[in-house]
């Protein structure tokens, strides 16, 4: 397994809000906890006035849309103004999930992070001066909790709505995200929420609150909505339809801008690079913090694709990453136990367009009598005067290790700024 030495990155708040919440499910809960729920046609609202919103839940991009529904729409899911049909669709949502839930945005989706649909369901505070939080159901089974972003200047204020949903992959790495327009007071305001897979099964799966990008994307935004947060970060175009990699990159660069924290008395904020990775004439964007993390993402017919998502380095003795220029080969070092233990990993694009490991070589420099993997107290003596190189726990000689590198390695780190690079992209 590859080795980066990153943290994992925890659900949080997911417990915060778990006893109001299992008293909202219990009025419907059946002998076995679970929520009992049927079959149900559920609609995505679209208003006429949004060219762009995408009209089918099920289309091959997992996103769907719903704009600016708003509380004066409450209870309306698209079924052609039969108030009968609707409310009786609303009083089943109610019944199913609480009388809490926000029934005009409660909708059933296609997620990546999930194998089958699910229940993407919101739910207005319980009290006062509390934020509104959703849910991901299915078969009666809560999956996940997200609770709802709220920037620190309206802290304090009352949940007014939530206005519009939509899901769709906002920073191209392949995972469906969360996007929301809300109401705190007079004020409205856009929430990102990153989808993260889970690591073991789908109940690992979460949403990552974006913070300042949802404060940017509303500062830079005349009125804020759904498909004019689309038209700001890429112009309304989705993943598979960019005209070259100029565009695409200058899509991610965008993204990453308004990501970015700036300058700091330690690093100098966000840098960029074009780099031949893997020799195909079409260079691959580099992005990140020198010394601290750093993203690859590369450009095939239309769609660009994250090979590298801010991958850490710099400390718990990882290097950095290293490209052969042209040889489609990425090379990393990072040591253990202080230099006892040395994990060499080659990596190439595969045809999915992600790096797919080629070997890892661990290198032992210490003499592990009794084979635990871990230099122990009575074999620190050994340190530096041992060594051993295995792959897949087969102790391999010197000469098998060097035929996977292809020389001329340079470290993947970024060298100008945002404009630099989009003056050399000509955009």
């Amino acid at each position: 397994m590859f080795r980066l030495n990153q943290s994992r990155i925890r659900k949080s708040g997911v417990c915060a809000l778990a006893l109001c919440t299992a008293g909202m499910l219990s009025a419907c809960a059946g002998a076995d906890g679970k929520v009992q729920i049927e079959p149900v046609k559920s609609e995505i609202v679209h208003e006429e006035d949004e060219p762009d919103a995408v009209p089918d839940a099920g289309d091959e991009s997992q996103e769907t849309l719903t704009e600016e529904t708003g509380n004066d729409h409450a209870g309306d899911t698209g079924n052609n103004g039969n108030s009968a049909e609707a409310s009786a669709e609303t009083e089943k949502l109610k019944e199913w999930f609480g009388e809490n839930c926000i029934t005009e945005q409660t909708f059933k989706v296609g997620l990546s992070e999930y194998e089958e649909e699910v229940y993407f369901v919101p739910y207005h505070p319980v009290e006062d001066g509390q934020a509104f939080f959703m849910q991901i159901v299915r078969d009666g089974e809560i999956l996940t909790q997200i609770n709802g972003y709220v920037p620190e200047s309206l802290e304090g204020e009352r949940f007014g709505s939530l206005d519009a949903v939509s899901f769709f992959d906002v920073n191209f790495d392949g995972n469906t995200d969360i996007v929301l327009i809300e109401t705190y007071g007079d004020t409205t305001f856009a929430a990102v929420y990153y989808g993260v897979p889970g690591f073991a099964d789908e109940h690992d799966s979460y949403f990552r609150e974006q913070g300042q990008l949802s404060d940017r994307l509303t500062e830079s935004l005349d009125t804020v909505t759904i498909s004019k947060i689309r038209g700001f970060l890429s112009e309304g175009k989705k993943n598979g339809v960019f005209s070259g990699y100029q565009e695409a990159y200058e899509a991610i660069i965008r993204l990453r801008e308004l990501e970015n924290p700036g300058e700091t008395e330690y690093s100098e904020g966000m840098q960029y690079d074009l780099i031949d990775f893997d020799g195909d004439d079409i260079p691959e964007l580099v992005a990140g913090v020198n010394g601290y993390h750093v993203s690859l993402y590369t450009y095939s017919e239309g769609s660009v694709y994250v090979l590298m998502d801010s991958w850490a380095y710099g400390a718990m003795g990882n290097a950095g990453f290293e490209y052969s220029p042209g040889n489609n080969s990425l090379r990393n070092y990072n040591a253990d136990y202080a230099g006892a233990i040395n994990y060499l990993t080659y990596m190439t694009i595969g045809q999915q367009h992600s790096l797919e490991q080629v070997v890892q070589i661990v290198i032992y420099n210490f003499d592990d009598v009794n084979g635990n993997g871990i230099p122990d107290e009575e074999e620190q003596g050994s340190i530096g005067y041992y060594g051993v190189n295995k792959i897949d726990g087969r102790e391999v000689t010197a000469e098998e290790c060097a035929a996977y590198d292809l020389g001329g390695y340079e470290y993947i780190e970024g060298k100008m700024s945002a404009a630099k690079l989009l003056e050399e992209l000509g955009r």
